[in-house]
């Protein structure tokens, strides 16, 4: 795990994100942060390894069953990612506003390569989730029907 790829795309002296390091930490922490960029879309990250691992979410996460989400796999984020909020400026990766959507814990189910399953306990985002890779960077995100 590395910061290398978030630190090469940023400028630190011209945008306002945290440079960050690796952050170990016994913490279940997530975070969407809702991205006015060219594209509105969700940045749904899990804190896992000492960093943020990432997701650009295109739709508005899923609240119900039923409803899948295409998730992009992005460079992970430092931890103090997790209560950014603000604007990062025109000319910069990821130029646009960035403010938080949820924010919450998690408790970690399965992990594989291919499979992350997890109980969300956010404002907006409760329940058991899966993120499901089928194509490279190309995840699933969704909410899992509670048993009956």
């Amino acid at each position: 795990m590395s910061l290398n790829l978030y630190k090469k795309k940023r400028n630190f002296k011209t945008t306002p994100e945290p440079s960050g390091e690796l952050k170990p930490s016994q913490e279940s922490r997530f975070v969407v942060q809702k991205h006015k960029a060219t594209h509105l879309h969700y940045d749904f990250r899990l804190e896992l390894d000492g960093a943020l691992k990432s997701w650009a979410v295109p739709k508005e996460p899923p609240t119900e069953p039923g409803i899948r989400r295409l998730a992009v796999a992005v460079e992970d984020h430092p931890v103090d990612y997790i209560s950014f909020e603000g604007t990062i400026p025109k000319g910069e990766y990821g130029a646009g506003t960035v403010q938080i959507w949820d924010r919450g814990t998690f408790d970690l189910k399965e992990r594989t390569e291919k499979v992350l399953s997890f109980i969300l306990h956010g404002n907006k985002l409760q329940g058991d989730y899966r993120l499901v890779n089928f194509k490279e960077k190309n995840w699933l995100l969704f909410r899992v029907n509670p048993k009956k």
